[in-house]
């Protein structure tokens, strides 16, 4: 671990059964590891993907009394017209970004890299994608929504991800992010992206959490 950054371990990685021509860099939720979600995705791996699930670091959280937790970036509360913390979520997606630009300095087109994540850690992995420039294959966001969704023009986005391809999946009995959240995500998606490749799915009975399929 290099000597200056302590606050966070180094990703958990499940490294690819041949040479990684592809990544996965998948966020977990507040208040997790990515131990869990590598775990997940070790079940479901493809033989020349790389999957990275990085941990975010433990800072206090405004939601939860300041109780100090694994947060990506504060939240002071859940519903859609909460105060945001502009700054840590900034800071979280260059941190993204450089976790991408890595995997490109290991040899691995940024084309050929999903973004990915769950809860929080989705809702940082859409930030992301919608503010890069770095091309990205495409995004996975469960159970999330897009934060300073108000910051961004109206109409479509002109970067390099206008036309990336978006899986956004929810349960429809999430009692912390409302399924109402993932509707209205997917709703601004479709206005900032090419909508033909938004998919949003929805699952009955899940409440905050993640199933098989």
């Amino acid at each position: 671990m290099c000597g200056n950054n302590m606050s966070a371990p180094l990703p958990a990685i499940v490294p690819a059964a041949r040479k990684a021509t592809a990544a996965v860099i998948f966020l977990h939720g507040l208040g997790d590891t990515g131990h869990g979600w590598s775990e997940a995705l070790a079940g479901i791996k493809s033989p020349h993907v790389k999957y990275i699930c990085p941990h975010a670091p433990v800072m206090p959280v405004s939601l939860n009394m300041n109780m100090a937790m694994p947060s990506w970036f504060d939240i002071i509360g859940l519903s859609p017209d909460s105060q945001e913390d502009e700054v840590g979520i900034k800071k979280a997606a260059e941190n993204v970004k450089a976790l991408i630009d890595q995997e490109v300095k290991n040899g691995i087109p940024s084309n050929r890299i999903i973004l990915g994540g769950f809860s929080q850690g989705g809702a940082l992995s859409l930030y992301t994608a919608l503010t890069t420039q770095q091309k990205l294959a495409g995004v996975v966001a469960l159970s999330c929504w897009l934060p300073l969704r108000a910051s961004f023009p109206q109409g479509p986005i002109s970067g390099v991800n206008k036309d990336i391809a978006v899986l956004q999946c929810h349960g429809d009995c999430d009692p912390l992010v409302p399924l109402m959240f993932g509707s209205l995500t997917v709703e601004k998606l479709k206005s900032m992206i090419n909508p033909a490749n938004v998919t949003f799915r929805t699952y009955s009975g899940m409440m905050h959490s993640s199933c098989i399929e």
